[in-house]
């Protein structure tokens, strides 16, 4: 597999050659099982053949038993992440609590995430953690115990999602079998307020619906994609954009890792029409503090689609939903109120061209 990787980004590198790669995350699947030396051999890959900035954002996504392990604990692994370029890490935390822990069926104890992170603030300052809300059976009050312990670690930055709930897991078993009630949309948004609250109030900014970062702390790598900018997705079932079309590679591992062996990418392509491209700029847009700027909704789709656009929203505007930046003309953006934060998403697909 490791072969194939670095075999797939020298086959890629053509895709690239006129960006310069401002961010690079190695995640989509537990990166941190991976020995230093293969890590840095990913990252020496892409400075060979890749124009890279000075100052990348490299992420790794990384879970806590993994290092906390006898394996990561015989050397120093935050130590050698630092030297091999890492600057940034990403830690599934979920939650503080042992009891959700076991839900979600994590491999990490309560004790462990305490620990990582703990660690972790020794060596990096741009650290972000995964928590999730919405849980059965989680009060509010145990809600703010995990925002709580999130913000006295030190972390400059959030992520935090709804729980859902996936076909043939652990959880939808205990909920069919009646052991855990089903997911409440009004829990969630209970949990979705406090978090929006308790975070303001720890000086983070909520930049994106999902995503808390205190200033200087965002996510490079994630507003990337939230404001259409290309990306190249290495590795099996690895997703990239070049602007107008999306691509992305096959799933199985062993079918992926000999058709890089022949020289062939193993992808599908989906060239993306007008609509698909603005349904995503209304999605994405909505999501961010940023909106959806109307000058460049205008110039790539018209003063039509922009006009249209506008008397969509006008319901959304009234239920003080939806608002207009009150910028100049030029910068003027359609954003969501905090009102709206929650709801973004189908105020989203009700703005979509069909």
């Amino acid at each position: 597999m490791m072969q194939a990787l670095v075999k797939e980004l020298v086959l890629r590198k053509e895709e690239l050659k006129d960006e310069t790669i401002e961010t690079i995350y190695v995640g989509g699947g537990t990166p941190s099982l991976l020995r230093v030396e293969e890590l840095q051999l990913l990252i020496n890959t892409i400075f060979q053949n890749y124009k890279v900035a000075e100052t990348p954002e490299i992420t790794l996504e990384a879970n806590p038993d993994d290092l906390l392990s006898s394996r990561a604990q015989s050397r120093d692994i935050f130590k050698d992440y630092r030297l091999i370029g890492i600057n940034r890490l990403s830690i599934g935390i979920q939650s503080f609590f042992d009891e959700d822990l076991q839900l979600m069926n994590r491999a990490h104890n309560a004790e462990e995430a305490k620990k990582s992170l703990l660690e972790a603030t020794h060596y990096f300052d741009n650290i972000t953690i995964d928590l999730i809300y919405g849980i059965p059976n989680m009060s509010n009050k145990r809600w703010k115990e995990n925002l709580k312990t999130a913000f006295e670690s030190g972390v400059n930055h959030i992520s935090s999602y709804a729980l859902t709930v996936e076909p043939k897991t652990a959880l939808a078993s205990f909920i069919k079998q009646g052991k855990y009630p089903q997911v409440s949309e009004e829990l969630a948004l209970e949990h979705f307020n406090t978090l929006v609250e308790e975070t303001e109030k720890e000086g983070f900014v909520q930049y994106e619906i999902s995503n808390f970062g205190k200033p200087g702390f965002f996510s490079k790598h994630n507003t990337s994609y939230w404001q259409g900018k290309k990306y190249l997705g290495i590795g099996s079932s690895a997703h990239s954009f070049d602007g107008k079309q999306r691509s992305w590679n096959i799933s199985n591992n062993v079918k992926y890792i000999k058709s890089i062996a022949e020289n062939n990418l193993p992808q599908q392509i989906e060239i993306l029409s007008e609509k698909d491209l603005f349904n995503e700029m209304i999605m994405t847009g909505l999501r961010t503090i940023w909106g959806v700027p109307l000058h460049r909704i205008e110039t790539q789709f018209g003063k039509s689609v922009k006009d249209e656009l506008l008397k969509n929203a006008h319901k959304f505007i009234a239920q003080k939903l939806l608002v207009i930046s009150n910028e100049s003309d030029k910068s003027q953006s359609l954003k969501v109120t905090q009102k709206g934060k929650f709801l973004s998403d189908g105020i989203a697909s009700d703005l979509f061209i069909i």
